[in-house]
């Protein structure tokens, strides 16, 4: 995985009800601990659901 200059690691979101991977997104692992959940819109679902972080 990438890492950037501040401990910043590349993350994978995905889909909690289809489970596809959309998106994509930095994440500092040293300052944020729990996993990421966001509110994105699926292709796939063509409507907006929420999205979790995936593992690598």
């Amino acid at each position: 995985m990438s890492q950037g200059k501040f401990g910043e690691r590349l993350i994978k979101l995905r889909c909690s009800v289809c489970k596809e991977i959309g998106y994509y997104t930095r994440k500092n692992k040293k300052t944020v601990d729990r996993k990421i959940e966001l509110n994105k819109y699926c292709n796939k679902c063509r409507k907006h659901q929420p999205h979790k972080e995936a593992k690598k």
